[in-house]
């Protein structure tokens, strides 16, 4: 069992190798695989097609428990995609205090995250985003694990770290990809009666790379997929193509092509162009593979 775990810990392929966007290996103790937290995906086994060399797995511990796992970049300085387990909040949503990672500051730091200090230290700024980042930056945080798909206060509490969050323009952060948000969460309420892993990332642009503060890269896109391999046996017609996974790309540019994501031209203006194409897994898994020129599979088996 763990040499079989071992395996799925370092076959995740390649993915954005070829990509300006993604750089050197990053050492560290977090860095070397997801082994504490692989409940976070389906089968415990993280997507495949994407190459944890480059990159920091993160298994997000806030006071003394593990919350979800992302996949980060510290001199990108954002993650590529976050994965979790849906679960409906039991509150509202907390306040925002902001969190950074010890330990992409220094490797035998803190396991948890940890509040942001006032000043920031200079080793924190250098190793990770901080919040002056995103000051008068025309960018919004947006959380690529949402407050509200996670139950507990303290699960809520954990997604406000930096290392969840990538540069998102307010037309989509509150607009689509938030409607996209509470769909989600409407279809497990209602029709899916097991566990629902999430993951959800982003792509770069295509060419070169955009920041904001010169820090931080910008996503042209975002996207969304859901695992859901039990549920309801008596899902209505229309809803049967939403099981056991579905998925959504949305716009995080208004002046990107429309190939991948169609504008709706009778949106209302402060949406425009931050449309959300919804997609089923292997539409979503095609587009990841053209952009990123490898083949990708988010959950093991599609989910079955």
């Amino acid at each position: 069992m763990m040499s079989q775990r071992k395996m799925l810990q370092f076959s995740t392929g390649a993915l954005l190798l070829l990509l300006p966007w993604f750089g050197g290996l990053v050492l560290g103790e977090i860095s070397d695989d997801f082994s504490q937290c692989l409940d976070f995906f389906f089968n415990e086994t993280p997507p495949k097609g994407i190459n944890a060399a480059g990159y920091q797995p993160i298994c997000q511990r806030y006071k003394n428990q593990y919350r979800f796992a992302s996949l980060y970049h510290r001199q990108h300085r954002a993650p590529l995609y976050s994965a979790y387990i849906l679960s409906p909040a039991d509150g509202k949503r907390p306040k925002s205090i902001w969190k950074y990672e010890p330990q992409l500051v220094f490797p035998r730091a803190s396991l948890e995250m940890a509040d942001f200090d006032t000043p920031v230290d200079q080793n924190v700024i250098e190793s990770q985003a901080v919040l002056d980042d995103y000051k008068n930056s025309n960018f919004t945080k947006g959380h690529l694990n949402p407050s509200m798909h996670e139950k507990t206060k303290e699960d809520r509490e954990a997604t406000f770290t930096l290392t969840n969050i990538v540069p998102q323009r307010a037309g989509s952060n509150s607009g689509p990809w938030n409607g996209l948000e509470n769909e989600v969460l409407k279809k497990f309420n209602r029709f899916c009666n097991g566990s629902m892993h999430v993951i959800t990332g982003v792509i770069p642009y295509e060419s070169e790379s955009r920041w904001i503060n010169n820090r931080v890269s910008v996503p042209e896109y975002m996207w969304s997929a859901y695992c859901c391999p039990s549920y309801r046996s008596d899902l209505p017609d229309s809803v049967k193509p939403f099981f056991p996974t579905y998925a959504a790309v949305g716009r995080n540019d208004r002046n990107s092509g429309e190939e991948i994501v169609p504008v709706n031209v009778k949106a209302r203006a402060s949406i425009r162009g931050y449309d959300v194409r919804r997609m089923s897994l292997e539409a979503l898994e095609g587009i990841l593979a053209q952009r990123l020129t490898i083949p990708i599979s988010l959950f093991d088996g599609q989910c079955e």
